[in-house]
């Protein structure tokens, strides 16, 4: 296995792992919909997961499209 593809290993767990930390207090009924429509703003820990997410969501594309040309 390359190193290619241990990056894109440890990426994928990363991202899942970052994915799941967000989606607290998000029951059956916030996933159809019935959150209330509350509108707030991120701050704090919650902001620092929500960019981090888009950052390795960005670099686990990158390898993925890397790997597939070379």
């Amino acid at each position: 296995m390359g190193i290619i593809a241990i990056i894109q290993i440890v990426l994928s767990v990363l991202l899942v792992a970052a994915i799941l930390l967000q989606q607290k207090g998000a029951g059956l009924g916030g996933t159809f919909g019935g959150d209330g429509g509350v509108y707030s703003t991120r701050r704090g820990a919650e902001r620092v997961i929500y960019t981090s997410t888009i950052i390795i969501a960005i670099l686990f594309f990158s390898v993925s499209v890397a790997r597939l040309l070379l």
